[in-house]
């Protein structure tokens, strides 16, 4: 699903240079429930933008469902992004003036689908999240973790086969955070992959294997017991 090898990912300032990542490498297979742990400025960020296809390394390589997408240019960045992986974001990132199915239907747009066919898809990955019944209500119509749930379901609305979920629970109360985690359970229980970015390290425990980074390199990647 994820290979990574040898990638670096320099930022300059001035004369000075940064490695934000320091020669990472990394696999992922399919149906894998992974977190990805470390503080700020350990390099977590900018490794998450690399695999979201939200930017490209300096040097090295990333394969993801085996087509090597660290070469490609933003056009075709974006439309490998939008195929590949449903994002899940800290901040919900729902447009308030929108509905909820109207939300989820949103990344299906791109793909040129009927507005029949996107609005079954949508429905369908509302009801999967228990919201069946608030599919006409706005964001601030709705609570912090029924917003969340709405941004799960539009990352899984168009069925990629990576879902990435960036501080899943950052914004929200500790109830509808273990509300959040226990959805990520079943996502995964019903054979997706998922990789989660976090500082917390209770909530890297609730996945199946812990990747650690520090100072943009690779410290740790263990199995959780």
């Amino acid at each position: 699903m994820i290979r990574i090898q040898d990638m670096y990912k320099i930022y300059k300032m001035g004369k000075i240079e940064v490695k934000a990542l320091d020669g990472i490498s990394i696999h992922i297979k399919p149906k894998e429930f992974v977190a990805i742990v470390g503080p700020s400025g350990s390099g977590k960020s900018t490794l998450m933008n690399m695999i979201g296809c939200l930017d490209i390394p300096t040097s090295g390589n990333y394969y993801l469902d085996n087509k090597e997408v660290s070469k490609l240019k933003d056009d075709e960045l974006a439309e490998f992004r939008n195929n590949k992986i449903g994002f899940i974001f800290q901040k919900f990132n729902l447009l308030p003036k929108l509905s909820a199915i109207e939300n989820v239907e949103l990344p299906l747009i791109y793909k040129g689908l009927s507005r029949k066919k996107r609005m079954e898809m949508a429905m369908q990955a509302l009801e999967q999240v228990g919201l069946g019944d608030r599919v006409h209500h706005k964001p601030s119509e709705l609570s912090g973790g029924q917003q969340q749930r709405v941004a799960i379901a539009r990352a899984l609305s168009s069925k990629p086969p990576l879902i990435l979920a960036d501080e899943p629970t950052g914004a929200l109360d500790s109830k509808s955070g273990t509300e959040v985690i226990n959805m990520m359970h079943n996502l995964y229980e019903m054979g997706n992959t998922i990789c989660l970015i976090t500082h917390d390290e209770h909530i890297a425990q609730q996945a199946r294997r812990i990747i650690r980074i520090m100072d943009g390199k690779i410290v740790e990647d263990k199995a959780v017991s």
